[in-house]
């Protein structure tokens, strides 16, 4: 995706069945190049919403700018692969709506291109009788939902049956929850995009817009690297820099990106037979994030965690990486310092799972006894987007932005979506067709 400032976020490359190869040469963009539409940035969400907008406006001249050499390079390919039921968000809300009918959407797209999926279901295990009740509680946020052919288990024995290491008092099974490579799924988006005549301009990191002084394609998007493309209308789908690209067409900062790592353990290969779907804990509502759990993938490995800490540069998938500007940018935020207040406790132990694994094992143990400190080692890292305001509360849902107070129309023309929440890649084609709506109830195109 474009980057500003540093970089801009989003997935990983595909493995596996029918990878693509999505015209991985850079396009040297130039002024003469116009476009109805420029989607700015090639993670999942960003992909599948111009394939969105192409399909539906066939006969407009549509663009990617992406600031990496292929698709879905940063969050989009970072991060666990599961395909989520939608069981854990507020009934009535449009994560869950958006979760739910993209789950269907996503199995359906896959079946029809081939890509290759698996559905190895979900446990959510109360390890404690403390827990149950707040599992009932999830248990009726699903079926409200409408989340497709859950269970509940009670007992030890039933839990067994699906999970034969695993160790809980009573639990959710929800066996439509599958896996996937999303990176390989957005490199698929990206070439139904070009099929149908799109064009993907990569090592595009977008550092501006500007009045162009041409009235039929008022703005010009400038890249680091010197080249321009002109447009009609931009939508961007920023990520972790997505606050940043919000203020280069005159927005506010607010809500400001604060990025989490989150870091996996890797199960020893000889001890991947001990679990065979995702294992998930019981979230607590006080926290934010899911807590550690057990996920399956689809080249066979096991993924354990992640822990939750703050990321010391927008792209810092190391614990090495440091930007300074990006940090002091963070630490400085009234927001996040509220945060932090909140969680204080919480954060010290997630840097502690960070620095000592037998730590995060201990936590592992609750549902897979089995499980020692000699069957994992360090494994990959996702770098978390989190829209927090200035009063330290997460932005749990969708928001769009565009600065129409200026005296060119180029804010007037740029949309901004600056926060698209966790599963943003299961409900990557349902998000796609409500910011299409967005695109159309905005900029009012004309269909043919």
């Amino acid at each position: 995706m474009a980057r500003v400032g540093g970089v801009l976020k989003l997935g990983k490359i595909g493995s596996g069945v029918g990878v693509l190869n999505v015209r991985s040469l850079a396009i040297s963009a130039n002024p003469t190049q116009e476009y109805d539409i420029v989607v700015v940035g090639g993670g999942i969400v960003g992909t599948a919403t111009a394939r969105e907008l192409k399909i539906r406006h066939p006969h407009l001249n549509m663009a990617i700018l992406e600031k990496e050499h292929k698709l879905a390079v940063h969050q989009s390919g970072h991060n666990s692969g599961v395909i989520h039921a939608g069981i854990y968000y507020t009934p009535g809300s449009l994560k869950a709506k958006l979760c739910v009918e993209g789950l269907q959407l996503s199995y359906k797209y896959f079946a029809d291109k081939g890509v290759p999926y698996k559905k190895v279901g979900k446990l959510i295990v109360a390890t404690s009788d403390e827990e149950v009740g707040r599992l009932h509680n999830l248990y009726e946020r699903g079926l409200k939902n409408n989340v497709e052919g859950m269970k509940l288990l009670k007992g030890e024995a039933e839990i067994k049956e699906v999970e034969p290491n695993c160790r809980g008092v009573e639990a959710i099974w929800s066996p439509i929850t599958g896996i996937v490579d999303w990176a390989l799924v957005t490199q698929y988006y990206g070439k139904d995009f070009e099929g149908d005549g799109g064009k993907i301009h990569f090592r595009f990191e977008v550092n501006g817009f500007k009045d162009s002084q041409n009235p039929e394609y008022p703005v010009l998007l400038t890249s680091k690297s010197g080249d321009k493309v002109l447009a009609k209308y931009v939508l961007t789908c920023g990520g972790l820099f997505s606050d940043k690209l919000a203020e280069l067409s005159g927005c506010p900062r607010d809500p400001r990106i604060v990025p989490f790592r989150g870091e996996y353990l890797l199960l020893d290969e000889s001890k991947t037979n001990l679990v065979k779907g995702n294992i998930y804990p019981v979230p607590d509502p006080r926290f934010p994030f899911l807590g550690v759990h057990f996920t399956p993938r689809m080249d066979g490995s096991v993924w354990l965690g992640p822990n939750a800490v703050l990321a010391f540069k927008r792209e810092g998938y190391r614990r090495s990486d440091i930007n300074l500007r990006e940090l002091f940018d963070a630490l400085t935020y009234p927001g996040f310092i509220k945060l932090s207040m909140k969680f204080v406790t919480a954060g010290i132990k997630e840097y502690l799972y960070s620095i000592f694994l037998s730590l995060q094992v201990k936590q592992l143990q609750k549902f897979v006894p089995q499980l020692k400190r000699a069957d994992v080692r360090r494994g990959p890292a996702g770098v978390r987007a989190q829209a927090l305001d200035r009063k330290g509360n997460l932005v749990d849902d969708f928001y769009f932005d565009m600065y129409k107070k200026g005296k060119t129309e180029v804010g007037q023309r740029v949309l901004h979506c600056r926060n698209a929440p966790s599963p943003g890649a299961t409900s990557s084609l349902a998000i796609a067709k409500m910011m299409a709506d967005k695109m159309e109830s905005e900029f009012k195109f004309n269909k043919r």
